[in-house]
């Protein structure tokens, strides 16, 4: 067990499974408390009890500020601060730009871009009135670049890329730190349907396989330490070097998940 994260206390967003899950369990192998938010209580109260005395779970819709408020004040009466802040909840529609609809468009964008905003007001006067904190963005690599069939995917993801820009421009001069990661694919319990899994080549990555949660859970931990004291408004991308969506090969994984959540 690490201390990179001791005494420090953090929401993570989606964290019920996947790479959210994978963050929580090594910011408590790092020393930290967590919060599991998540609308998966089952999975959620779950890890909670496997993390034990480091961690809570906290039902939250992302997308609706109260609840958002409710999970701060939890955090804080649990564990007496608050100090890091994922926004890693999503989810990928994969849909031709015709077929897709102002509702669907509407609900991506919600989950994967009001919900950030949302995080970010959440705690941000507790960051500034404290002179210090965290904040962490999931993107993609399709916040960087342009995907087929993604219309909406994209829109969402370059907005948090943008939106964490901002923030840390707005949040830096108090001393909170904002930056975005940009996951290519990485071989989780959802892209497992398509093929992806631990191992198999990968070919429009140049290390030819699928990241880890862990290996992006990694890059989030370190972002939250002070080990990353002077690193603000950055975007980190985690993607073995892939060809940042311009592979025919990633469209075709990519739109095999559609509607699937992140």
């Amino acid at each position: 067990m690490g201390d990179s994260l001791r005494d420090k206390v953090a929401i993570i967003t989606g964290g019920a499974s996947g790479m959210g899950a994978e963050d929580a369990r090594l910011f408590v192998a790092e020393g930290a408390k967590v919060v599991i938010a998540d609308l998966n209580e089952e999975a959620g109260a779950a890890l909670a009890a496997e993390l034990g005395d480091a961690a809570i779970f906290q039902r939250l819709n992302v997308t609706e500020e109260d609840e958002w408020i409710a999970t701060v004040d939890a955090a804080v009466a649990t564990f007496g601060r608050l100090d890091v802040l994922v926004n890693n909840a999503g989810i990928l529609s994969m849909k031709p730009t015709e077929e897709l609809s102002k509702r669907e468009f509407d609900l991506v964008m919600a989950v994967n871009t009001t919900s950030v905003f949302l995080g970010i007001k959440s705690v941000s006067a507790l960051f500034k009135a404290q002179g210090s904190g965290s904040i962490i963005n999931m993107s993609s690599l399709a916040g960087l670049a342009g995907q087929i069939s993604a219309l909406a995917y994209s829109a969402s993801k370059w907005a948090v890329r943008g939106m964490s820009k901002s923030a840390a421009l707005d949040l830096g001069p108090f001393g909170v730190r904002v930056n975005s990661v940009h996951p290519g694919t990485i071989a989780t319990p959802m892209t497992a349907s398509s093929g992806v899994v631990e191992g198999k080549p990968l070919p429009f990555a140049a290390m030819n396989r699928p990241g880890l949660p862990t290996e992006v859970a990694k890059v989030v931990a370190f972002l939250a330490s002070d080990a990353a004291s002077y690193v603000s408004g950055a975007e980190i991308s985690v993607d073995g070097a892939s060809a940042a969506g311009d592979s025919a090969q990633i469209y075709g994984i990519l739109a095999s998940l559609a509607g699937k959540q992140d």
